[in-house]
């Protein structure tokens, strides 16, 4: 699929309620983690972190962190057992954080400031993240964040768990909500108004399928990434590499990586 339209999600508005983009997050990170959606990407990773002689990964819009540990554990697997990773967000969701540092033995961390992922502050170092969230910034945005990185001349980057394909909106319109409806009681840590606007006022299944579907139509194609790029690094500095893997059982995450040249 070429086509991308820049529609809005309901969890990038301000006034949302923060309780149902909880919700809305834990959800996703849920079954990011038990799909090993990124687990296809943690070679790529793997080699980005040893380019730029890195053994911590500073994940930008983290959201409840959706994925992370099983990030971790495939870092691990490629022969870095030191890798450290510090989440941040412009929402912090710091119960979701606490859970998952608490499952990776302190191996994650977070910071509990609101993070804008366009002005990393300086003291905030590491390879930078994003995963499942680029495609929520306009190109404009999406090129000042990867120039953000550029200047301080540290690695980044940024993977998506989607193919972009039709098929994929399909299952957002069908078999996800059915899934979401059948876990939702096993998500922890456990939160009584997560099964409120689940079952009751079924905020968080409608705005997610909302959301999962925008969100594939708004995806950049691994040829839309290239030239954000470069319009990020003009003068090219950066080893830019973008594609997309696909899981031993069919699904595919869409990448763009990218590291100074020097290192």
């Amino acid at each position: 699929m070429k086509l991308r339209l820049q529609l809005f999600e309901f969890e990038d508005q301000p006034w949302f309620p923060a309780v149902v983009r909880a919700g809305m997050m834990d959800y996703l990170r849920f079954m990011i983690t038990h799909l090993h959606t990124y687990r296809p990407i943690a070679p790529l990773l793997a080699e980005a972190l040893r380019r730029t002689n890195q053994q911590h990964v500073l994940e930008l819009c983290a959201g409840a962190g959706g994925g992370t540990e099983d990030v971790l554990q495939a870092l691990q697997a490629e022969n870095l057992p030191k890798v450290r990773i510090t989440l941040t967000d412009l929402y912090p969701q710091p119960a979701a954080w606490q859970h998952i540092g608490k499952q990776s033995n302190g191996a994650i961390g977070f910071e509990p400031a609101p993070v804008n992922a366009l002005q990393v502050p300086a003291q905030l170092a590491g390879f930078r993240a994003v995963f499942s969230a680029f495609h929520h910034f306009r190109p404009a945005l999406g090129a000042q964040l990867l120039r953000n990185a550029v200047q301080a001349q540290t690695g980044v980057g940024v993977f998506e768990g989607a193919g972009k394909h039709w098929w994929e909106i399909l299952l957002a319109l069908t078999v996800l909500p059915v899934a979401q409806l059948l876990i939702t009681p096993f998500i922890r840590p456990f939160s009584v108004s997560r099964l409120l606007f689940t079952y009751l006022i079924p905020l968080i299944p409608l705005c997610t399928i909302w959301d999962g579907v925008v969100s594939i139509l708004r995806m950049y194609t691994p040829k839309q990434l290239l030239a954000l790029g470069r319009q990020a690094d003009p003068e090219g500095r950066y080893h830019w590499q973008a594609g997309k893997v696909r899981h031993a059982w069919g699904p595919e995450v869409t990448y763009l990586v990218g590291w100074p040249k020097n290192q």
